[in-house]
């Protein structure tokens, strides 16, 4: 990739507006190097990132580019070798006590014991919240992902989509302000997800909340994002920054718009740039 675009993507790593919406995450020339018997793997390199408040940004990236490392690095769940990050102006761990994110993996990681209402209330059963306070919070949160009425079923009984919906309202039990999703919807089939995609939109401008959502699909990026992060192979590097001006309002059929595609041609582009296609 040349320095042009090197430059251009450092350039956009800040919020549209001259940087105007506080930023929830402040990354700065962070690298993470792992130690392993057949010697260093260099996961991470000289990431700089900024991401405003109410901001929904994707990760994109092959396999094995850093795009999870990097989402588990602003979880608290890895530690960088080099650079700076803040979440919220704190630390990651402090953000962690102070309960500032929610997590959602790539398989739902439901208890097959507990009911869905007792899924999702497992957090707040963990931070001390009152038994009422629990029940409220848990139909309050099952509302938003579109589960009334699942309450007393158990994860088995439920379809991979709706037990994906479950992990979600648990992670937004305890109301956290930044909400991190690793590919969540990966192992749906295209029918499910595509619903998936734009009940995830309708959350994320009901909530608010800053989402940061690492996917393989360009199509997902494009539909979902206000920006999408284009990452390299390993060591994972930011290829580029793409605005995604598509509005709030956005429907399945936005992706046959010649908006949509220019978008979705830049981040292909930035991923072949990047050698991301290379055998």
């Amino acid at each position: 990739m040349n320095d042009m675009r090197m430059d251009q993507a450092t350039q956009e790593a800040t919020p549209p507006g001259g940087g105007a919406s506080p930023s929830v995450i402040d990354i700065r020339q962070l690298s993470l190097t792992f130690k392993t018997n057949d010697g260093p793997v260099f996961a991470l390199k000289d990431v700089d990132l900024k991401v405003g408040a109410g901001e929904f940004v994707s990760f994109i990236g092959p396999s094995g580019c850093g795009k999870t490392t990097l989402l588990r690095v602003i979880a608290d769940l890895e530690t960088p070798t080099g650079g700076t990050i803040a979440i919220n102006g704190l630390t990651p761990e402090q953000a962690r006590l102070k309960r500032q994110y929610g997590y959602v993996f790539q398989a739902p990681a439901l208890y097959p014991w507990r009911t869905i209402e007792k899924n999702v209330m497992l957090p707040l059963e963990v931070f001390g919240f009152s038994a009422a306070e629990r029940r409220e919070r848990a139909a309050r949160n099952l509302a938003l992902v579109n589960l009334t009425g699942f309450e007393q079923k158990f994860p088995w009984q439920l379809s991979g989509g709706m037990q994906q919906r479950a992990s979600i309202a648990r992670a937004l039990s305890f109301d956290p302000q930044l909400l991190l999703m690793d590919e969540p919807f990966g192992a749906l089939d295209e029918i499910v997800r595509d619903k998936l995609n734009e009940q995830l939109l309708r959350l994320w401008s009901d909530t608010k909340k800053t989402i940061i959502f690492v996917t393989h699909s360009i199509p997902e990026a494009v539909f979902l994002s206000t920006r999408i992060v284009v990452m390299s192979p390993r060591p994972g590097r930011i290829i580029d920054v793409i605005d995604c001006d598509l509005g709030d309002k956005r429907t399945l059929e936005i992706r046959e718009t010649p908006e949509f595609l220019k978008i979705a041609h830049r981040v292909r582009e930035g991923l072949r740039a990047g050698h991301s296609y290379d055998d």
